[in-house]
């Protein structure tokens, strides 16, 4: 069986699915299939998959591409969700579920690791803030409290670290995932002995860190019967989903900022070099040699709204679109919401962080409940925005994406309160489209006549309410000083 060199399977392995997508030479995309898993919460703090599930799913993405297209590809490309870390014996064999960055029982240890004498050297080194969600409090966690199993594992790898191992019988990861798990050293490009010392594992038990755009020129016979393909058919590693979904938005320049809003939240900056914030708000991730994506994720994005819709005002989810858009139409006013329903991540990073609405009147309904949470998410990425403006440089242009742009008042809003244009894309594949960008400039295909994404539509601020939105911008942050129970 010989390579199609007419297309490229790109494959993001994401917390909920895997997206398979099919791009040819001449740029056209020939398929999107997508395959979801659960998430299994057994106790509280927990948030766990089962790895063989997703590597089933990853098997089929490609399986039903090689179908679709009558035979096989010129390589495969991956991009996969960040932090997420399982125990595997000396046989590959897995020791435990695989742990996900939602998962939140290490947040005691990730304290602890935050205010000990190493904590600030560790975030400088690895550029990954010290919290619940990294493989480095996880494994502290795993060694304190399941010690039998810790000192029975051979290998913590990731989700696309384990599905890596069972196409090529070796245990690799790429730059950009290896600097989202606290452990690894971005200016020095090795695993970090301070936090591997902390985490209490040796650099054999990690995969070994290769950069994003590594080749490997064929897979294991037995998997390649089982996908039919070529034992020659080349691998690109590829990176994490957030730094691909930059590359994915063709958002490489200076200054040009994505911000993503689904069910958590996000905005990042690509720059050519490691800046760590001094004051630990943002994380920073290396994608390629030169190219590092800095950034912050919000838990609280759309999923906040759902849970007052179905748990506060107990209604139906159906109704959620109806009474978002019945919200943005009403008047703002002084009532702030801090949307810390699930923890926060940037740029707070405190798990225990709780959600609270301020300055209620008998007045306010359900309208200006949802839209203080709205307004309070916005909020959120505006604080990011803030880091990245102090610490990356001016965010000159914003693209933004996710399910949120299905309801254009929203865009207007974050457009008004960021006091800034706002650039819709269409960008559902990013993570996707990036790992196929990349695993093209390996292969060394020309792109430039592939299409490039435009705006749907550019979203100019309405300053009528500035002022308010100031005011309630500086109170939202002076709020959460407040009231926070972590010193």
């Amino acid at each position: 069986m010989s390579v199609n060199k007419d297309y490229i399977i790109g494959l993001d392995i994401g917390t909920s699915s895997t997206k398979s997508i099919v791009r040819r030479t001449d740029g056209v995309t020939k398929m999107v299939f997508q395959q979801s898993y659960p998430i299994e919460q057994p106790l509280p703090g927990y948030s766990e998959q089962d790895p063989d599930l997703i590597l089933a799913a990853v098997k089929q993405g490609i399986s039903r591409a090689v179908e679709e297209m009558e035979g096989p590809p010129a390589a495969i490309s991956f991009s996969s969700a960040m932090h997420s870390i399982m125990a595997l014996d000396a046989g590959g064999k897995p020791l435990t579920p695989l742990i996900i960055w939602a998962d939140n029982r290490s947040e005691g240890c990730a304290d602890r690791i935050k205010a000990s004498p190493e904590g600030s050297l560790i975030y400088r080194q690895t550029g990954t803030p010290i919290h619940a969600m990294s493989p480095l409090p996880k494994l502290c966690w795993l060694k304190e409290e399941q010690p039998g199993i810790f000192s029975r594992s051979a290998m913590f790898p990731g989700i696309k670290e384990y599905i890596l191992y069972h196409l090529l019988g070796e245990y690799y990861v790429d730059h950009s995932i290896a600097s989202a798990t606290g452990m690894f050293d971005i200016h020095a490009l090795k695993w970090n002995e301070t936090a591997l010392k902390m985490a209490g594992v040796k650099a054999g038990q990690l995969p070994r860190p290769v950069s994003a755009d590594h080749l490997f020129p064929g897979i294991l016979p037995e998997r390649a019967v089982e996908l039919g393909i070529p034992a020659a058919t080349p691998i690109i590693i590829g990176g994490s989903d957030g730094c691909l979904a930059q590359l994915g938005s063709r958002a490489m320049d200076p200054g040009h900022a994505t911000l993503t809003i689904g069910t958590s939240g996000a905005m990042r900056m690509a720059g050519s070099s490691a800046k760590v914030d001094e004051r630990q708000r943002l994380f920073t991730y290396l994608l390629t040699d030169d190219v590092y994506i800095s950034g912050g994720a919000t838990n609280n994005g759309g999923v906040v709204i759902q849970w007052m819709v179905e748990q506060l005002f107990r209604l139906p989810v159906q109704q959620l679109g109806e009474l978002v858009q019945a919200a943005l139409e009403t008047e703002p006013d002084h009532l702030i919401c801090l949307p810390y329903l699930f923890g926060e991540r940037a740029p707070i990073w405190d798990s225990s962080a709780s959600a609270s609405f301020i300055g209620i009147r008998q007045y306010h309904d359900n309208r200006h409940f949802i839209r203080a949470a709205i307004e309070g998410i916005c909020f959120a990425l505006l604080s990011i925005r803030e880091a990245l403006t102090e610490t990356i440089g001016p965010v000159n242009k914003v693209s933004v994406s996710g399910g949120f742009t299905s309801t254009p008042g929203w865009i207007q809003l974050l457009a008004n309160i960021f006091e800034q244009e706002m650039y819709c894309l269409q960008s559902g594949d990013a993570s996707a489209e990036g790992a196929i960008l990349l695993a093209a400039k390996v292969l060394g295909w020309e792109t430039g006549h592939w299409e490039v994404q435009e705006p749907l539509k550019v979203y100019y601020p309405d300053l009528k309410h500035k002022e308010l939105y100031r005011e309630n911008f500086r109170r939202y942050k002076q709020l959460y000083e407040l009231i926070k129970t972590k010193p």
